[in-house]
């Protein structure tokens, strides 16, 4: 049953991203993130890949890490409320409520996302200056955090913070089968950096 595939998916997920949190060496806890998302693209049933792109699939396009893209950053609260509603294909209207800001080092302010549904959870999604150029980043931007799903870094060691480390960017289902309609990065969520790290987008796998 799909049913059941996509709640296998989510647990195998949610346990690398716990392994991750866990692994004190932050480029073995990459590599081991990248060599997880390249297994489960290539042999689970609930794969996001397109059977045509299946076939041949040696990884995904991930860069090497590189410890500058890592940040613990402080949420500035909103100081005006913001609320979001998304159409997708799959979920229905997808509802969110914008929690606060943080402000990264090269790359400027982006919006921190609660999902205001059954569940909650922490989104931040990120559009950078390489999206849509050939060799760049997915058009339609990157996830850094959906906690819902068991994208999630953890903590900072200050109070109200986060981990955001770019090296762990990576692109959404609809960017592998049409058929999906994902929450993409809004105004807030785009920055004129270019960030070169993480999963880049070739459009052929």
């Amino acid at each position: 049953m799909i049913a059941l595939e996509v709640a296998d998916w989510r647990r195998h997920v949610f346990a690398l991203y716990a392994r991750v949190r866990e692994t004190a060496d932050v480029a073995a806890a990459h590599d081991l993130w990248r060599r997880g998302r390249d297994e489960l693209f290539a042999t689970h049933p609930s794969t996001p890949l397109l059977p045509e792109d299946r076939e041949g699939f040696t990884g995904l396009p991930i860069e090497p890490y590189d410890p500058a893209w890592r940040f613990e950053v402080e949420i500035t609260p909103a100081t005006e409320p913001a609320h979001l509603d998304v159409e997708t294909g799959t979920d229905g209207t997808v509802p969110f409520d914008l929690l606060g800001i943080v402000d990264v080092p090269g790359v400027g302010p982006l919006d921190v996302w609660r999902l205001a549904s059954y569940a909650g959870g922490i989104f931040l999604p990120v559009k950078d200056a390489l999206a849509g150029i050939h060799g760049g980043t997915y058009g339609g931007g990157r996830y850094l955090l959906d906690t819902v799903k068991g994208a999630d870094l953890g903590p900072g060691s200050a109070p109200d913070s986060l981990v955001l480390d770019f090296n762990f960017a990576y692109n959404p289902s609809c960017a592998y089968d049409p058929a999906w309609a994902c929450p993409l990065a809004q105004p807030g969520n785009r920055t004129r950096a270019e960030i070169p790290v993480g999963e880049r987008y070739s459009g052929n796998y």
